[in-house]
């Protein structure tokens, strides 16, 4: 029982063999490495997955919605859909299925990334309420509004934008990359 099998790593160079994983997982990693990188990383995730598995990606979306969290999750890019999967793609990964999430924030979060765009970026000090979990009534209702958000995309919807881009993408049977 517990953790017996930890490894500490680069995203550009895992401990473990290629063809290794029938999923292997990214979540808000590749928009704060520098460009090298991300694509190593990518190339990465073609590595370990074995031919047929899959890999899920998670970054941040919309350059217009840089903000003060931007600066606190030391952010390099924010993903377009296009720009995810070119760099997927050019992996040598298949693209399942891509969309943007957190579409239900989208406008109070553009309003206030905004105003951050407009007053100048915060410190990384001062970005710090950027994580702070709301009063409980305001979470609640956020929490509901995600959920709603989550029976929409697993039943099949795609949304047009948001603040983060997940992706499903899948290694081809060969296994080589295009």
């Amino acid at each position: 029982m517990g953790r017996r099998r930890l490894a500490r790593a680069s995203v550009t160079a895992a401990p473990f063999a290629g063809d290794a994983f029938d999923l292997v997982t990214s979540f808000d990693v590749l928009y704060s490495l520098d460009e090298n990188d991300e694509q190593a990383a990518a190339a990465e995730m073609f590595r370990l997955a074995r031919p047929g598995g899959h890999v899920i990606v998670n970054v941040a979306a919309m350059p217009l919605l840089r903000g003060d969290h931007s600066i606190l999750s030391h952010e390099r890019r924010r993903y377009t859909h296009a720009s995810l999967a070119q760099l997927l793609s050019n992996a040598g990964f298949d693209i399942v299925r891509i969309t943007y999430t957190n579409a239900t924030m989208f406008l109070p979060m553009l309003a206030v990334r905004l105003f951050h765009r407009a007053r100048g970026f915060a410190t990384e000090a001062d970005a710090a309420s950027e994580i702070a979990i709301p009063a409980a009534p305001v979470n609640a209702a956020l929490s509901a509004l995600l959920y709603l958000e989550s029976l929409w995309l697993r039943a099949g919807g795609v949304n047009p934008f948001g603040s983060s881009l997940l992706c499903l993408a899948r290694k081809p049977e060969g296994g080589a990359p295009r």
